[in-house]
């Protein structure tokens, strides 16, 4: 019995019955011309048909090819393989062999629709509805109902909360030039809100940038009116406030920008930095004259006060002297000389019978109180 090489045949490529050699086991070939049945060909397990088509080359390795192609067309998980072998899951089949592709692109195409048409809008919000870019209506607080993205969209904004706006921004500098031609260090604060959501959308393409800017010029424009000590002083600013507010309304209502300003505070006006130190120092010597001028008027306001009393009581005298000019002339002589002689030591009697000189001025300083001896100091 001859036996089978496992491994296919030798390395010339050629059979045994072909090449007339002796078989690898020790056999002798058959006789000639005695009818031998044909002899299957050894198969390679490395190739995918025992060997069939090997050119008598070296062995190679097996792929995944070679391991599934005889499998009856079936791929690694036992299902069906397309061309070249490779297969893909197949997804679970609806009741009735239906597929559910349908079913889930209809849902999701559902849940789209609901996610992008229905909209909830805030009590302090608005929604601006587009249909393809172009405006279609304002929205109110609560719930609505649109036509699905992207046949139209909504931009929401909150339209009733205060704004602010500081400029300049940060620590930096804003100079401003005053009446006087002084500079002028400002920081300010800009309140606003929205008025109308559509303007405020569609008529500006920064509306933000746009107050600001508008904000900058009536400052400019409210500072360059006053001088450095109003623009200064708290009831400048004030002014100064009012002005620029009443300002940047009527410039962005032309503008037709849907803003409303609620106010403008000036929080810093100093002198520029690089002169701060003298500027103090004029400040303080202004303060000092300031000082003077009002104490030379509170002195002259008391001059004056005491000018009109006596030019009354001048006038009230007047009228007492036309109603009886010889009393009030005798009255106003006394006066006089009790005023002039109330200073010296003289004493003048007119009355009959008495001396006409009496050491009144010596009595007088006899029943004064003597002034205190000073203490003597002690040797």
């Amino acid at each position: 019995m001859v036996g089978r090489n496992p491994w296919g045949s030798s390395g010339s490529g050629r059979d045994d019955e072909v090449s007339g050699e002796a078989a690898p086991d020790g056999d002798s070939p058959a006789p000639a011309g005695e009818d031998r049945p044909p002899r299957s060909k050894p198969k390679n397990p490395w190739l995918p048909d025992g060997g069939a088509g090997s050119t008598g080359g070296p062995r190679r390795a097996a792929n995944i090819e070679d391991l599934f192609g005889r499998r009856g067309g079936r791929g690694p998980g036992g299902g069906p393989s397309g061309g070249g072998g490779g297969s893909f899951p197949r997804m679970p089949q609806a009741p009735g062999g239906k597929s559910w592709v349908p079913l889930v692109i209809v849902a999701v195409i559902a849940f789209w629709i609901l996610l992008t048409s229905f909209h909830m809008i805030g009590p302090k919000e608005q929604g601006i509805v587009t249909t393809f870019g172009k405006y279609e209506r304002t929205l109110r607080p609560g719930v609505s109902f649109t036509m699905p993205w992207p046949i139209q969209q909504v931009e929401v904004e909150d339209v009733t909360s205060i704004r602010r706006d500081t400029i300049p921004e940060g620590e930096g500098e804003k100079l401003m030039l005053t009446g006087d031609q002084n500079l002028v260090d400002l920081s300010y604060l800009i309140r606003w809100n929205i008025k109308d959501l559509k303007l405020y959308t569609f008529q500006l393409a920064e509306p933000d940038e746009t107050v600001k800017e508008v904000a900058e010029a009536a400052m400019r424009a409210a500072v360059a009116e006053v001088t450095l000590d109003e623009a200064l002083s708290g009831s400048g600013r004030a002014e100064i406030e009012r002005s620029v507010a009443a300002n940047m309304q009527a410039l962005l209502d032309a503008y037709r920008a849907g803003v409303t300003i609620q106010g403008v505070e000036i929080k810093k006006a100093d002198p520029p930095g690089q002169v701060i130190d003298a500027f103090r120092e004029v400040l303080a010597a202004q303060q000092d004259a300031q000082s003077d001028i009002n104490r030379a008027r509170a002195w002259a306001e008391q001059v004056t006060a005491r000018a009109e009393g006596e030019a009354q009581e001048f006038d009230e005298v007047y009228q007492q002297y036309r109603l009886a000019p010889e009393v009030t002339r005798r009255r106003l002589y006394y006066e006089t000389m009790e005023r002039v002689l109330r200073e010296t030591d003289s004493t003048v009697v007119e009355t009959d019978g008495v001396v006409p000189y009496l050491p009144l001025p010596e009595t007088r300083r006899s029943t004064s109180p003597a002034p205190q001896a000073a203490p003597q100091e002690n040797n």
